[in-house]
């Protein structure tokens, strides 16, 4: 849809602030919610939420609600989406005052980073078990391993890798194998877990999911088993992954269905609590990714959803 001169100017009256000129320089850094936007930039929340709403209502950002959270993010979508893009081009990041809010955001992720961090450490010796408390992982495994077929697979990445047991699963279909996660104790348990199978063309390594360290083009099979809701910017990583698959790659995608608890967010670290259907098809349409098949399992009060996609 071609935007109209009105359009134009109510996303300039929009973005004719210096507070919104800042909300939206933080934005350039992935999706944010209220409260961290009040800590950063240091004014009262009904302030925040007033400039969210002008912003929001130019279509600049986009809100949705996740439980008693609601997340803001840049429009991806549309040329709204490219009038904001060529906006941010022009702000000025290395201003003294977008500077300061870009530091003080950092200590923002920083703590929340830290909070995860910690439930990682805590939680690294029974992560199979509390992953297994939602859909049975055999169903799960079946699955995947009858939908990914018994061609041999040359070269696989599994993202937040976790205890290795993706690696381990596919460990006689994979010539060779990658798994990366941010956090050195799951690796720890990952490299021996490893070891006591003498799984030997398997690796793993500290790795960050928006950032993979590899090259373009260079794998043919992506796996997010049930890491993706704890992503700050699921599509930034879904965009890392569709730069590093092969022509004809398949990325598979396993998580949550939205649901509404709180507990997920509030003891295990989770960011989001699950994916529609349809975000997670807007998600692989902006990356060149295309759906091949959606896979739904029930469980006693979480529903999971297996995504199969093949680059473009």
């Amino acid at each position: 849809m071609e935007l109209t001169l009105n359009n134009i100017l109510i996303a300039l009256k929009a973005v004719g602030e210096e507070t919104r000129i800042r909300i939206l320089a933080l934005f350039n850094s992935g999706e944010l919610t209220v409260t961290e936007l009040v800590s950063v930039l240091r004014q009262s929340q009904p302030r925040i939420s007033r400039h969210l709403r002008l912003l929001c209502e130019a279509e600049l950002l986009e809100r949705h609600r996740e439980g008693t959270w609601i997340f803001y993010r840049l429009s991806d979508n549309g040329r709204k989406a490219q009038l904001i893009k060529a906006l941010m081009e022009f702000v000025p990041f290395n201003d003294q005052i977008l500077q300061h809010d870009q530091e003080r955001l950092t200590e923002v992720k920083k703590k929340r980073d830290k909070k995860a961090s910690q439930y990682f450490q805590e939680n690294a010796v029974n992560w199979d078990k509390i992953r297994s408390l939602y859909v049975p992982e055999k169903e799960v495994e079946d699955y995947l391993l009858d939908v990914t077929g018994t061609e041999l697979i040359n070269d696989f990445l599994d993202v937040g890798t976790g205890t290795g047991r993706m690696l381990e699963l596919y460990a006689d279909r994979v010539k060779h194998g990658v798994g990366i996660d941010l956090s050195r104790e799951m690796l720890a348990i990952a490299r021996s877990q490893l070891e006591k199978k003498k799984i030997r063309h398997m690796q793993v390594r500290q790795g960050d999911m928006y950032d993979l360290a590899l090259i373009d083009q260079s794998m043919d099979f992506v796996l997010f088993h049930q890491v993706l809701h704890f992503a700050d910017d699921p599509l930034s990583a879904i965009k890392e992954t569709s730069r590093i698959l092969r022509q004809n790659g398949r990325v598979i995608i396993v998580d949550f269905l939205p649901h509404q608890l709180e507990v997920l967010r509030n003891e295990h670290a989770h960011r989001r609590l699950g994916f529609s259907q349809k975000e997670v098809k807007d998600w692989c349409n902006a990356t060149a990714l295309e759906i091949n098949s959606i896979k739904i399992m029930q469980g006693s009060e979480l529903d999971i959803a297996i995504w199969v996609a093949t680059k473009k």
